[in-house]
């Protein structure tokens, strides 16, 4: 584990400042080096010195004036707020341009609205978070995790380390750091500061040490490093295929296969159906897949089953009905109002390739104390054949490519009507908010719950649910909308 970064002294610009008379006692300038870089900021530091600035190495509430560059002014305030200073509305907040036009004309230049780094709402005094954590709750079926990241620095780093960690088969860790990206996800503010965390639940100390790293320099050391690992990438390259998981993956790198293209020339690999298609269409599947698209494929799946089934159900699930405008690929639950009428619908579509499984679901065998990752529902493994004119605005296509059509991936999943409630939970996700879905039945509520079925220990019987309203009711939960769970 690393330990937590200590903020290192700066004796250089320390001894900066008795070099020179100050001259401005009025003005207190705070120099932030996030973004500007150590080196940039002991520079500046002895340049404003020099022409009689005073500049701070702290930020307090004696400073007046706070200066930084290419920084994001929602990131800025919040990092600003999370230093518990007394009143932040009373500070001047500026763009590098107001520090250099002062330098150049040696004094404090007149503030105008072009220096200004405006807040996008009003800042708060004296709150370094607007939702008290105490509120944050261990379990992430507790908490409304929208689309909106205000903390996507620190997530997209802790999620490197998740992925790197799950390539290493240390299931640990890599809990650990989706754990804590649940709940930084959750928050409705950016953090500024650890000061801000205090009091948070799933945020260990490798957690902590690599926020504070971040706020400090602006990245993770650590995270660069896995980045440049040659393993790291090729087992990211190797994994984004469609077929190919982990295990695959490291016996590839292992025979020093480092390319796709080192795979597909490499006479003792023997790729399977599934591995195939996977980079036959390679450049299909590999780009994202827009909201409209998923839609468009909605219509053209209902079309085909309902000339079988006339009154099937067809629910988009997965990051769509979360409320994402893009994911990798389509997921789907296809069932019908009369039980047994579901078998066999997905025999029928326009496949570029297609691996059905038939139902292995078998209710005598319920409940499962062991939970597995996938169900045993009928489902279908598709890439499916996506013409241009069936998409409204047209397909998200790369630059040169003038084909007029495009592979999507696309699951559809066919579970029995009376277990379709629990299901829609399941592939609905996040995979997170689903996790502890389950870690809260089974620990708070004595039940269990999967994609299939809630038993309740206590009383030894299942629970019946026709709406996903249903199973929040009996475990005890506010409903939850699919557009808060993407924790």
């Amino acid at each position: 584990m690393l330990s937590p970064v200590k903020k290192r002294l700066r004796p250089v610009e320390a001894s900066a400042r008795g070099q020179a008379e100050v001259k401005f006692m009025d003005v207190r300038v705070y120099l932030v080096e996030r973004k500007m870089g150590s080196s940039r900021r002991s520079f500046l530091t002895r340049l404003a010195t020099s022409k009689g600035f005073r500049v701070e190495d702290v930020l307090s509430d004696e400073v007046t004036h706070v200066v930084a560059e290419d920084y994001l002014a929602t990131q800025l305030w919040a990092w600003l707020q999370g230093h518990g200073l007394r009143d932040v509305s009373k500070l001047q907040v500026l763009d590098i341009s107001w520090f250099t036009e002062s330098m150049r004309d040696g004094r404090p230049v007149t503030v105008e609205s072009r220096h200004l780094i405006q807040a996008t709402s009003p800042p708060l005094p004296q709150c370094p978070s607007p939702t008290p954590v105490a509120q944050v709750s261990q379990y992430a079926c507790k908490r409304r995790t929208t689309t909106e990241n205000h903390n996507k620095m620190f997530t997209d780093a802790l999620e490197v380390l998740a992925e790197s960690s799950e390539f290493c088969e240390n299931e640990g860790p890599c809990l650990a750091f989706l754990r804590s990206v649940s709940v930084l996800k959750s928050l409705s503010f950016a953090v500024g500061s650890l000061k801000a965390t205090q009091g948070l639940p799933c945020l260990g100390e490798h957690t902590k040490a690599v926020m504070e790293e971040i706020l400090m320099f602006g990245r993770c050391f650590e995270v660069e490093k896995i980045q440049c690992d040659e393993r790291y990438q090729a087992l990211k390259l190797f994994t984004g295929v469609f077929g190919v998981g982990p295990k695959t993956a490291e016996k590839w790198y292992s025979r020093g296969l480092r390319s796709l293209r080192e795979i597909l020339t490499e006479p003792n690999i023997k790729l399977n159906k599934m591995q195939r298609a996977g980079f036959l269409y390679y450049r299909d599947i590999s780009k994202a897949v827009s909201k409209a698209e998923a839609k468009a494929l909605g219509r053209i799946i209902e079309e085909t089953v309902h000339s079988i089934v006339p009154d099937a159900i067809l629910d988009l699930t997965g990051g769509f009905r979360r409320g994402k405008e893009y994911g990798h690929d389509v997921d789907f639950l296809l069932t019908t109002p009369e039980m047994g009428k579901e078998k066999g619908l997905l025999l029928q579509g326009i496949l570029l390739y297609c691996e059905h499984q038939d139902s292995t679901f078998d209710v005598t065998k319920m409940p499962s104390y062991r939970f597995e990752a996938m169900d045993h529902f009928q489902k279908c493994f598709m890439i499916l054949r996506l013409a241009e004119d069936q998409v409204e605005g047209g397909l998200q296509r790369d630059l040169g490519d003038t084909r007029c059509w495009r592979g999507v991936r696309v699951d559809v999943v066919v579970p029995p009507v009376d277990r379709y409630a629990f299901t829609l939970i399941g592939w609905t996700g996040s995979r997170m908010f689903v996790r502890d879905l389950r870690r809260f039945a089974r620990k708070e509520r004595q039940m269990l719950f999967d994609n299939h079925a809630l038993y309740d220990k206590t009383k030894k019987l299942f629970l019946r649910a026709t709406t996903e309203e249903d199973v929040f009711a009996h475990l005890g939960l506010e409903y939850v909308e699919p557009w808060q769970r993407n924790a």
